[in-house]
C-alpha cells in the first residue's frame, strides 16, 4: 500500500511540474507595437528570468521537506515514507514558486519597457 501511495504522489508531482512548464507566455496588446522591437525586448527580458534558478530552489525545497518529513515520521515511526513525501512536497512547492517568480520578472520587464501585458 505504501509504495502505491508514493507512486501516486510522484505522479501528481510530475503533473504539477509539467503544468507549470506549460504556462502560456505573456499576452501583449499589439496595438501600435513594432513586432521587431518586441522580439528584441522579449529576448532581453527572457534573459533576466534565467537568473532565477529553478533547480536550485527545488533542491533546497526537497532537502527542507525531507528533513521536516523525517522529523514528523520519527514521531509516528515512519521516517522513510514521511521523508519521501516531505521531499516531494517541498521540491514541488519550491519549483512552482520559482516558476511564478520567473513569470513575474518577465512580465515586469515587459511592462517596464512600455508594453501592455494583458495576463
Amino acid at each position: 500500500m505504501r509504495h502505491s501511495n508514493v507512486r501516486f504522489f510522484t505522479l501528481v508531482t510530475t503533473i504539477m511540474i509539467a503544468a507549470c512548464a506549460a504556462h502560456p507566455d505573456p499576452i501583449v496588446d499589439m496595438k501600435g507595437v513594432d513586432p521587431d522591437a518586441l522580439a528584441q525586448d522579449w529576448q532581453e527580458c527572457e534573459s533576466y528570468t534565467e537568473e532565477i534558478l529553478i533547480s536550485k530552489g527545488i533542491a533546497k525545497g526537497t532537502a527542507t521537506g525531507a528533513a521536516v518529513g523525517a522529523i514528523a515520521g520519527a514521531i509516528g515511526d515512519d521516517i522513510g515514507d514521511s521523508a519521501a513525501y516531505g521531499g516531494l512536497y517541498g521540491g514541488t512547492r519550491s519549483g512552482l514558486a520559482a516558476d511564478r517568480e520567473r513569470q513575474k520578472v518577465f512580465k515586469r520587464c515587459l511592462r517596464g519597457r512600455g508594453y501592455r501585458v494583458l495576463n
